[in-house]
């Protein structure tokens, strides 16, 4: 492929929004020794792409500028490097290609192999790339801070699931709902059956008071939190939290961060946990496994040719997605 020109959309400063995005005519990549080289079949947009283009992850990302965004990607192998063992041409992968490299706005990307797992057909090109930051983030959340075994062993838990029509937290509450767990979700009132479907055992309204105090119809209080709002202060989660309860931030800001030191160093028994997803092709596998499966549903809100693809972005941009965009190669 030396030599060879795809379409892709890169942005060449921080800031600009949708109208930052630019179409161009750029060489294809070239696998290093542990690289694969794919031909996109689809990529899906998260908040953390568009919050690195307002220079939010500065100076960790972009590396450099022109920089290609978006990191979740579906398609197919068409080389390998040197020392790759387990994929081959004509093989269909998920891969996240990282926020330091991105790449998945473009007809072609390079992944690397120990972030990159086998898509069966039963999963879609669509549905796999919806899968890396927004389900690890949610797998990672659930059972690590929050303890929860997805094989449907160990003690309930009672969890809550903030902003749950969204990318992370469509994932959460079905992934906790395959532990032992009641689940309790936050979301719009356009969303509250959609959510009900998804398996939560309650839902409330965000904007009524009760859904603004965050507190339990049935009275439950909860032993993990799964953060994916924003706004939300420590003072109104506090007494809806069991004695040992932990909010689980994954978009932590400067307040919760010292809500975290504080807690920290009061010995405090109920604490603020900010998460910092890990991506593991274990994980991602296991994300692929239960799709295949029909226990992890990819909501997709809508879907954008590679040539409108500063639409999706937009779409992202403005927030009220009920789960996944998704820009299709």
């Amino acid at each position: 492929m030396a030599g060879r020109q795809m379409h892709a959309v890169w942005y060449e400063s921080y800031g600009g929004g949708a109208s930052g995005l630019k179409h161009v005519e750029v060489s294809i990549p070239a696998p290093k020794k542990d690289e694969i080289l794919l031909k996109l079949e689809a990529a899906s947009i998260n908040p953390v792409d568009w919050k690195i283009q307002k220079g939010l992850l500065r100076p960790l990302f972009p590396r450099k500028f022109p920089y290609i965004p978006v990191t979740d990607v579906a398609g197919e192998v068409v080389e390998v490097g040197a020392g790759v063992k387990n994929f081959k041409g004509g093989d269909k992968v998920v891969a996240f290609l990282g926020q330091a490299s991105g790449g998945g706005l473009a007809e072609y990307a390079v992944a690397k192999e120990s972030l990159t797992v086998s898509r069966p057909p039963e999963v879609s090109a669509a549905q796999g790339a919806c899968l890396p930051v927004a389900g690890l983030t949610a797998h990672q959340a659930l059972t690590q801070p929050a303890g929860v075994k997805l094989d449907g062993s160990g003690p309930r838990k009672n969890i809550l699931v903030t902003a749950a029509s969204g990318g992370v937290g469509h994932y959460a509450v079905q992934l906790a709902k395959l532990g032992n767990t009641h689940v309790t979700a936050t979301c719009g009132a356009r969303n509250i059956e959609f959510v009900k479907g998804l398996g939560a055992d309650e839902v409330l309204d965000y904007k009524t008071p009760e859904g603004a105090a965050l507190k339990s119809p049935s009275g439950v209080k909860y032993d993990a939190v799964v953060h994916c709002a924003m706004g939300i202060p420590w003072s109104t989660f506090e007494p809806n939290l069991s004695e040992n309860g932990k909010v689980i931030d994954l978009t932590p800001g400067v307040s919760a961060m010292m809500t975290f030191a504080l807690k920290k160093l009061t010995f405090s028994k109920k604490q603020l946990v900010p998460l910092l997803m890990n991506a593991k092709a274990s994980n991602l596998d296991y994300l692929v496994k239960v799709t295949k499966e029909g226990k992890l549903k990819t909501v997709i809100d809508s879907t954008y040719p590679l040539s409108r693809a500063e639409d999706a972005w937009a779409k992202s941009i403005d927030g009220h997605a009920t789960g996944k965009i998704v820009v299709e190669g």
